[in-house]
């Protein structure tokens, strides 16, 4: 995999010039034109050897290299997912090209069902932890050196200093962001309230099919890392509803500009040298 991984890298910093991204930021369903960024250079993921398509509606398929509060960022306009039939590795490979291009921080954001009866639809949820209900590791197999250890640390699996600063930015801005755990499960079909229910009983705040993959292997490369979930709509097991694709992405559309709020006061932080 480094063999492929070093040709992807070169790839890009040929049709790139070389330039250097200090934040990667993967926008989920419906996310990927939340972002005002001054783009220098676009490449579809289709143009970058050994990366796979996304197929899922919402998401691009697309890096955007750029600056956003005068920092150089590296955007996922939209990610791959276990139930597209991609082998976790394949999934993480942007996450891989983005640690080898130099990121130190990663921004991660996802479109996800709300456990928690608290929430409402187009809430912002700060990810302080998460639950991997799949039971598959993207690290499972040969493990690199040059990419990480065997065994990475995962008891602050996103980043206290910065998810406390997202809500203060949130704050600035009248945001209320919400905190909780985020449980990944392995989709497409959604949640029964069966299922619903086990998944608050075991500690779930918002549910969702992406984002834990990535996270760990960001942590295994050593990548600070920042979660935000848009509460698409809200799960509630006693009178379950239907939430169709369509409502998704309208929902994460909608909170859009206040999750490019948060996003631009964290990048503002990191500009600054507040966040070190």
């Amino acid at each position: 995999m480094l063999t492929k991984l070093k040709e992807s890298v070169n790839y890009i910093k040929k049709r790139t010039d070389g330039f250097k991204p200090l934040v990667g930021i993967v926008l989920g369903t419906g996310l990927g034109d939340s972002l005002n960024i001054t783009v220098k250079f676009s490449i579809p993921y289709t143009d970058v050897p050994h990366m796979l398509p996304s197929t899922t509606a919402g998401h691009k398929g697309c890096f955007l290299f750029g600056r956003i509060e005068n920092v150089n960022v590296v955007c996922m306009q939209g990610r791959l997912h276990f139930y597209e039939g991609y082998d976790l590795k394949d999934i993480t490979y942007p996450i891989r090209i983005m640690g080898l291009l130099g990121i130190k921080f990663l921004i991660v954001t996802n479109a996800s069902g709300g456990l928690n009866p608290s929430f409402s639809a187009r809430d912002i949820m700060v990810i302080t932890d998460h639950i991997n209900f799949c039971g598959e590791n993207p690290l499972r197999g040969e493990n690199i050196e040059e990419l990480g250890e065997r065994f990475p640390d995962m008891c602050e699996p996103y980043d206290k200093k910065l998810y406390l600063k997202a809500l203060e930015k949130g704050a600035e801005q009248g945001i209320i962001l919400k905190q909780g755990v985020y449980v990944w499960v392995c989709g497409p079909s959604m949640e029964t309230p069966a299922e619903t229910r086990m998944l608050r009983q075991i500690g779930g705040d918002a549910v969702g099919m992406s984002t834990v993959p990535e996270v760990i292997v960001a942590r295994h490369m050593n990548i600070r890392v920042l979660g935000l979930s848009v509460i698409s709509n809200v799960n509630k097991p006693d009178c379950m509803q239907p939430a169709p694709i369509e409502m998704v992405i309208e929902n994460a559309h909608l909170a859009s500009p206040k999750l490019a709020l948060v996003i631009k006061g964290i990048l503002k932080e990191v500009s600054d040298g507040s966040i070190d």
